[in-house]
């Protein structure tokens, strides 16, 4: 079904453009105040509703609403019949300056908006998070469980590690920072790292060096910086190497004649 256009309105409609405008002013006093008359400005047309009924639409002079049109929809029963006011209201028109969409507040919240004295609840579905009593497919949850009775009330699901899996293997400690392809070598062989527990061990842990940038985070065995615990004293200079470095500017310098 084709949208219906202007032309499809009865000619009683299309022509009651006084009508529609003072049906507009009258609107404008009863929402902005009496001095209002002069916030109805130009007719900007018409648009035809799908019930035969047809929608003037008039420029809205208010301070702060550029882009608004007060829209009078008018409606007429049939030929003969008296042109009636359906409805008046100032609606945005598509270029009007609106409030941005609303986003609820647990989609708006990133990663370290959390601040001290914060409350951040956990959804009661969230699938990051299964109960305690579930089984989690990780072991070292399992043998705490089964050492506390049902141990906590909530602990992380499949899809819950696999998320947070991803997300450290994707930051900036995960194998593919800049940092990690400068490194002498991995995390993976390095004397300062702390496995974490469970499921992760094989592929995260935490580092213990306090010289190293990710002192205290944790890390991927991927990961890498130049604080290695075996890195010697007689390492010297970058392992890039160096012609990596050297801008070639092209210029062939040639020895001064005396």
């Amino acid at each position: 079904m084709s949208a219906p256009t202007p032309t499809d309105a009865p000619p009683a409609l299309r022509d009651a453009v006084d009508l529609a405008r003072s049906a507009a002013v009258e609107e404008a006093v009863a929402e902005v105040g009496d001095d209002s008359t002069g916030t109805v400005g130009d007719h900007l047309g018409c648009e035809a509703e799908y019930d035969g009924a047809l929608t003037h639409l008039f420029a809205a002079e208010l301070p702060g609403y550029h882009g608004w049109r007060w829209a009078v929809t008018l409606a007429c029963v049939g030929d003969g019949e008296p042109v009636t006011v359906s409805e008046a209201v100032l609606l945005p028109g598509p270029r009007a300056l609106v409030a941005p969409t609303w986003v609820p507040w647990d989609q708006r919240v990133q990663p370290g908006d959390l601040k001290p004295g914060d409350l951040l609840p956990s959804p009661a579905d969230d699938p990051r998070l299964v109960p305690g009593y579930a089984e989690s497919q990780d072991p070292a949850v399992e043998e705490v469980a089964s050492e506390t009775g049902l141990g906590r009330e909530r602990v992380l699901s499949v899809a819950g590690r696999d998320d947070a899996a991803q997300r450290w293997q994707d930051g900036e400690h995960g194998p593919a920072a800049d940092l990690a392809r400068s490194a002498p070598a991995t995390c993976g062989t390095c004397g300062f790292l702390m496995s974490l527990a469970g499921s992760m061990r094989g592929v995260f842990g935490v580092c213990a060096n306090e010289y190293s940038p990710a002192d205290g985070q944790v890390v991927a065995v991927g990961f890498g910086c130049g604080a290695h615990s075996d890195v010697g004293t007689d390492v010297a200079g970058s392992p890039v190497h160096v012609a990596a470095l050297v801008y070639d500017d092209g210029v062939d310098l040639e020895p001064a004649s005396s």
